[in-house]
């Protein structure tokens, strides 16, 4: 078990709108403040939706790249990583940004039910994704929001499409996809630790279930995930006030659990990632 946890700040995501909470940065500046707010707070690893004028999700390479130039400049050694999913995005678009070498980027291993739409990942699709990340040397996080995806990215490694070791994001807590249930968090734990033993892992909580599954991992060894793209509030009194203030949540619950919150040098090390300086971009 790990001793130090790498945060991910997950700043904005497909759905969320100022509307919902004023705190949703949207545009490439605010999203850049708001990744260097949680930088600041204890998180090593942002991940990064854009957005149209609109709020409505975008697949502009430009945006990406507006993104990524400040965090770079902003957050030392922070990893990126690009989301590839679905919501509002074509297919054909969702792996337009991947030429822009972000350290990592999403990758969801099939289909899914969400609560009012399909999320389409053909084989063939998911493949494609695969091939173009690693040419790139860009790291995949899979995305598992049903158990068939843990297998998929299994059968992946074999295939040579992916590299071991695996870094798996569990998301629990989607209506129709995996419940929020602590026997199916240590089932998916368990399952991977005997298929892919070298494998790291996070699980993000969507809505209420976020802070309850950042115990969860803080807990079991692994890493967690937050932000204003899973969950707009900061507990069930009140909205969040930042992604920073969900992310120093995490930094301030460490302790209890032997844990430590891993700086942006350490977790490339445990994400087998190039050092800070080396990375090739």
């Amino acid at each position: 078990m790990s001793e130090l946890v790498i945060i991910t700040a997950a700043i904005t995501g497909a759905l969320p709108r100022k509307k919902d909470n004023p705190a949703v940065p949207v545009t490439p500046s605010e999203q850049v403040e708001s990744t260097h707010e949680a930088f600041e707070a204890g998180a090593s690893l942002v991940h990064v939706h854009v957005r149209a004028p609109d709020e409505s999700p975008s697949s502009d390479p430009e945006l990406f790249a507006r993104v990524q130039e400040g965090v770079r400049k902003h957050c030392p050694g922070m990893i990126i990583q690009f989301s590839t999913g679905g919501r509002g995005r074509e297919q054909s678009a969702r792996g337009a940004m991947l030429g822009l070498r972000p350290d990592m980027a999403s990758l969801a291993t099939g289909s899914v039910n969400f609560p009012a739409s399909i999320y389409e990942n053909p084989p063939e699709f998911v493949e494609g994704l695969a091939r173009t990340m690693l040419e790139l040397g860009i790291k995949p996080e899979i995305e598992v929001f049903d158990v068939a995806m843990l297998y998929n990215a299994v059968a992946l490694v074999k295939k040579g499409l992916l590299k071991a070791p695996l870094h798996v994001q569990f998301v629990l807590g989607i209506q129709n996809a995996l419940p929020a249930r602590r026997s199916v968090f240590d089932f998916l734990r368990s399952e991977l630790a005997e298929l892919m033993p070298e494998a790291t892992w996070v699980a993000a909580g969507t809505g209420r279930f976020q802070w309850e599954v950042n115990q969860w991992c803080l807990e079991a060894g692994g890493h967690c995930r937050t932000g204003l793209e899973d969950n707009l509030r900061f507990d069930a009194t009140r909205m969040a006030t930042s992604n920073a203030e969900l992310v120093k949540k995490i930094a301030d619950g460490c302790e209890r659990y032997g844990r430590r919150v891993a700086t942006p040098a350490e977790a490339r090390e445990l994400l087998q990632l190039a050092p800070i300086g080396q990375a090739v971009h």
